[in-house]
């Protein structure tokens, strides 16, 4: 290994770079952007997976909304265009006849007017469960989110968001503890959340129970958001929930407009493979890149070595052995590998910063193991290519060496 703090020989690399500016720089460029394209990809691929997750994040990811719509198709004596309206009966079948669902959880919805103090607005009134928070986490900024005594003793309060705070209340003002009228009936706030990207911003939460009473809705409900457990397949947990509702309701078993859903794990799983794909792509693209960056490193000092010919057959001539040759070589190599990488990894972490302060993607990282990872497999491939350029060094003989012109 001293010959890697060999002043001499460190000079022969720096002689000969100075002496091709510009065949270095067309040597190092190749390597340079394979590692730039591979760490730009991978901290793009991120950047869009994280988008992704903080759109959808609060969601359980395996969960199906389902709604009631009209029907299309005359069934059982029923005619054609009845409207289907669920009912909190639905939700008990559901839970108790198919054994994937983890949670049902029902929800009421209208608008109104919301009053605090001389302000007001019209927001968005929700009829929930607690169980919501175990399928749409609410990032609560201040107090709670209702709870089964608010829903035991129908409770007139609420959980509001923080858009419905900043209009209705002023700054800094405590808003827990405080009234707000909403159409006409007052509720005690008892949280304050930051709602997520995929739901509204303008909303109100009260007890499902109170919702009921209040609005007189008895068993009926808008929609329910459904949870399949952990492992289960949940285009198959939406089609049992909806052939279920369809006997329930007596609704013909071809009829695709009588319930309306969404499903959000299917659309998810959509998405995880086509992030899986260009994850795929982007180390394909990037290996091979850097696979051809450190071919035009080898085939560069492969036209050093004939051009220094002369310049070998002296040193051998002078008692360099063929040791001392192609290690001479192999440094130049690796050392050129190490140059272009770095500056890769450098280049790829500004693009990736530029793009962060754009706010183009979503924080988009590159795990530092696996830059390390990536630089190691260049640093090996620039070694291995550069026996081939030291191997044809150390073949050449001195006297031929010292003929050529």
């Amino acid at each position: 290994m001293g010959f890697l703090f060999d002043k001499d020989v460190w000079q022969e690399i720096y002689g000969s770079i100075r002496k091709n500016k510009t065949r270095t720089a067309i040597t190092i460029f190749g390597a340079f952007w394979g590692i730039l394209l591979l760490v730009g990809l991978l901290g793009a691929a991120k950047g869009i997976e994280n988008g992704f997750n903080s759109m959808f994040g609060d969601f359980a990811t395996n969960s199906v909304f389902m709604s009631g719509s009209r029907t299309s198709k005359a069934f059982k004596g029923f005619q054609k265009g009845r409207q289907i309206t669920l009912t909190t009966g639905d939700v008990e079948k559901i839970r108790s006849e198919i054994k994937d669902v983890e949670f049902v959880v029902p929800r009421n919805v209208t608008g109104g007017q919301v009053i605090h103090g001389f302000k007001s607005g019209n927001f968005t009134v929700f009829g929930d469960y607690p169980f919501l928070d175990k399928v749409q986490k609410k990032k609560l900024t201040a107090g709670r989110f209702i709870n089964e005594n608010d829903i035991n003793e129908n409770k007139k309060v609420c959980v509001i968001s923080t858009e419905v705070y900043k209009q209705l209340y002023d700054k800094d003002e405590e808003a827990l503890g405080t009234y707000v009228k909403i159409n006409n009936i007052s509720y005690l706030v008892i949280g304050v959340y930051k709602p997520g990207r995929f739901e509204g911003s303008n909303n109100v939460h009260i007890p499902f129970s109170t919702f009921k009473l209040v609005y007189n809705k008895g068993d009926k409900f808008t929609w329910m958001v459904i949870t399949g457990k952990a492992g289960s397949d949940i285009v198959q947990v939406e089609a049992d929930v909806k052939l279920l509702i369809k006997n329930l309701h007596k609704i013909h078993p071809d009829d695709t407009r009588a319930l309306r859903g969404f499903n959000l794990g299917k659309e998810i799983a959509k998405v995880t493979g086509f992030l899986t794909g260009m994850q795929f792509l982007t180390w394909f693209v990037g290996i091979a890149t850097l696979i051809a960056g450190v071919f035009a490193i080898g085939n560069i000092l492969l036209i050093t070595v004939k051009e220094r010919t002369k310049e070998i057959g002296i040193r051998r001539a002078l008692g360099a052995t063929p040791g001392k040759i192609k290690q001479q070589i192999i440094l130049e190599s690796v050392f050129l590998t190490l140059l272009a990488g770095s500056l890769g990894i450098i280049a790829g972490g500004g693009v990736l910063m530029i793009v962060d302060h754009l706010e183009l993607l979503v924080n988009p990282t590159v795990d530092i193991p696996i830059v390390l990872i990536a630089y190691a497999v260049l640093v090996t491939l620039g070694t291995l290519i550069g026996f081939i350029p030291a191997y044809m060094a150390t073949v050449i003989q001195p006297i031929e060496a010292l003929r050529e012109e």
